[in-house]
């Protein structure tokens, strides 16, 4: 089984104006709500694919029902820890000319009770896991120390694998992790330089090797992906695709390499699944996560060459 673990679900409403005007009257044209958090989109790539799943994570009294609904719908089983408070909502306005406006929500706070509730069921669900899955961000007032305390909690031979960055991955690394995903923004970020080149790249990821991970899965967005481990290093070009959506891309990049790593396949092909995985997720619209043969078609395509 893989464990996936959210610990900021949130709700996306992405609607569609003509235009938007401050201080106006602005009609909305078409809107999607979306109830997600990385780990909920990964779980539901992983379910896609055939893999044994479980979601957990805080969930919010008021509105988090309907995140049930959807996981249910989905097959994912899911045990959380319940909170007082809403999910977040977060939303997303885009104009005709294809401009984006964002407002973004804060999550209520998280008591200490429930933090030591989380971190417990964490140690309970993955002593049955073959994996675990952490991304995402933090609850109000939540310290990324936090991403340390619940991956202490996973055992020895338990694979961990992060998607986060800044702080939260230094703490992550500090456990020692199996596999961590940033995108090459993330990257940069987190390690405070700058990247104009597959050379510079894999400079930063081999930084992330030296603190504890094993694998660097590093997306570089539309052009594909790179993954090392310090020895050998690949790089697999996306194919061009039709792109209706952006959501859950690195979320299905994650799910798919998830699922090759507990396979035990070979690192080209891990990484030829995480490509598959994200762009089959951007291929999607009007969902966040892909579809398992739009996944399997671009696997099909994809070609991996070994760099560095």
């Amino acid at each position: 089984m893989i464990l996936s673990i959210c610990l900021s679900p949130c709700i996306d409403v992405n609607m569609e104006v003509d235009s938007l005007s401050v201080g106006k009257l602005n009609k909305i044209l078409n809107k999607r709500i979306y109830y997600t958090g990385k780990a909920i989109n990964a779980a539901r790539g992983l379910k896609r694919l055939g893999a044994e799943v479980q979601a957990t994570g805080f969930m919010y009294e008021d509105n988090g029902r309907l995140f049930e609904q959807e996981l249910h719908y989905e097959g994912v089983p899911y045990k959380f820890v319940w909170c007082p408070g809403r999910v977040r909502e977060n939303y997303k306005f885009v104009d005709n000319k294809s401009m984006l406006t964002e407002v973004d929500d804060i999550s209520p706070e998280v008591s200490e009770e429930k933090k030591a509730e989380l971190i417990e069921r964490v140690r309970e669900l993955s002593s049955r896991s073959e994996a675990v899955i952490l991304s995402g961000g933090l609850a109000k007032g939540m310290s990324p120390s936090y991403y340390g305390e619940v991956l202490s909690a996973v055992p020895a031979g338990v694979k961990k694998i992060v998607d986060t960055y800044g702080e939260r991955l230094f703490e992550s690394l500090k456990c020692g992790v199996e596999l961590v995903k940033p995108n090459l923004q993330e990257l940069q970020n987190t390690l405070r330089i700058t990247i104009n080149s597959k050379e510079e790249a894999l400079y930063g990821c081999r930084e992330l090797l030296k603190r504890g991970a094993k694998y660097v899965l590093l997306s570089l967005g539309k052009e594909g992906a790179i993954l090392t481990d310090g020895s050998k290093s690949y790089y697999c070009k996306s194919i061009n695709v039709a792109m209706n959506s952006t959501i859950g891309a690195g979320d299905g990049m994650v799910a798919a390499a998830a699922f090759a790593l507990v396979k035990g396949y070979s690192m080209p092909d891990i990484l030829r699944c995480g490509v598959a995985g994200g762009t089959a997720a951007v291929t999607t619209p009007d969902s966040i996560t892909f579809k398992r043969e739009k996944y399997e078609e671009i696997l099909s395509g994809l070609e991996v060459h070994e760099i560095g």
